[in-house]
């Protein structure tokens, strides 16, 4: 892509979705999310290839789907209640109605199916923009209307969410699949505990963004698409080999790692409100996303690939794809536990 193309959709990516965060007028919301869209698709097709092509297609249907939902929902918000400042819709239709646009914005269940396909056809960067910086603008949405939000509809979709997206990465062989169906269970994490205190889903969603860019990062610097291919890290990167299972590990929200802080403080805001059954139930079937990042983890360390002794020695070369962010994102990945305290009170 040519790189002044290239800068202008980057930048019009990140205005869309600022427009979006920053607006009170449901009109200019509705547009910066299209200015997003409509931005991101040459950057998911620039690889001209035929997987690449109809993975964006499939995310063009789906969110302009999405899009002429939430457009529906704003001219009935705007003749019930007859102004365009953004509030809670005036009756549960319209939430109902608002809450399934942003769903299936989101990827989550029961429309999470394209988000998998989507971020297995298209390369890493791309798929790292679309699991990460895309959920920005659906999520400040949430924010600000989930008042009127249907507690029990709320509840249902984080659950269906945590469930399906631990089951379906279990039998999963491609790295951005994986990544897909974990993005899918920590928006069911957000969402569940959306209603009772924001501040802890903003919390949650920026230490998921830290990991994901983390990982995706340490795939790009490696080229690895596989499982195995995960395989060949301990001769081409040695010294990423102790760190990528640190990242999934903190990822999965194993203790003492940084992705243990959200779950952690997610479980405990919903046993404070008398929850019990649900945290139990979500803390259950994230097990089965700790299963898969150990068999990652596993094809990392404990297996070796038949390679001849030329190739023993890669880890000598010189890297070909420089990122300067990945120690200090490796690092936060793994110790930013000890701040828990800190990031609460924030």
């Amino acid at each position: 892509m040519n790189p002044l193309a290239h800068l202008i959709i980057s930048f019009t990516i990140m205005t869309g979705t600022m427009i979006t965060m920053m607006s009170s007028h449901w009109f200019l919301i509705w547009a910066g999310l299209e200015l997003n869209m409509l931005a991101i698709i040459p950057m998911l097709a620039k690889n001209t290839k035929p997987r690449s092509t109809e993975a964006s297609a499939k995310y063009f249907l789906i969110q302009a789907t999405a899009s002429l939902i939430l457009l529906m929902t704003i001219f009935l918000n705007n003749l019930t209640s007859g102004q365009w400042s953004i509030n809670s819709p005036p009756n549960q239709i319209l939430s109902t109605m608002m809450l399934i646009a942003l769903i299936m914005k989101l990827g989550m269940t029961p429309f999470h199916f394209w988000l998998p396909e989507v971020t297995q056809g298209i390369p890493l960067i791309p798929a790292m923009i679309m699991l990460t910086w895309q959920k920005l603008a659906p999520l400040s949405i949430m924010l600000q209307i989930f008042p009127s939000m249907n507690m029990s509809m709320v509840l249902m979709v984080s659950t269906l969410s945590i469930m399906m997206g631990s089951w379906g990465g279990l039998n999963q062989t491609q790295l951005r699949k994986i990544l897909a169906y974990s993005s899918i269970t920590h928006m069911g994490w957000m969402l569940a505990v959306l209603l009772y205190n924001p501040s802890i889903t903003l919390l949650t969603l920026t230490i998921y963004i830290l990991l994901t860019t983390s990982l995706f990062l340490v795939f790009y610097s490696n080229s690895n698409v596989t499982t195995l291919s995960l395989s060949h890290t301990w001769n081409k990167s040695t010294w990423l080999m102790p760190m990528i299972p640190l990242i999934m590990m903190s990822l999965g929200g194993l203790p003492p790692l940084t992705g243990f802080s959200p779950k952690w403080a997610i479980m405990l805001e919903l046993t404070k409100n008398k929850n019990l059954i649900f945290p139990l139930t979500m803390a259950i079937l994230t097990l089965m996303n700790l299963y898969f990042y150990m068999r990652l983890t596993y094809s990392i360390s404990m297996t070796m690939f038949p390679t001849s002794n030329n190739t023993k020695i890669n880890w000598q070369l010189k890297y070909t794809k420089p990122t300067p962010l990945l120690p200090p994102l490796m690092v936060s990945s793994a110790l930013l536990l000890p701040l828990t305290p800190l990031m609460l009170m924030t």
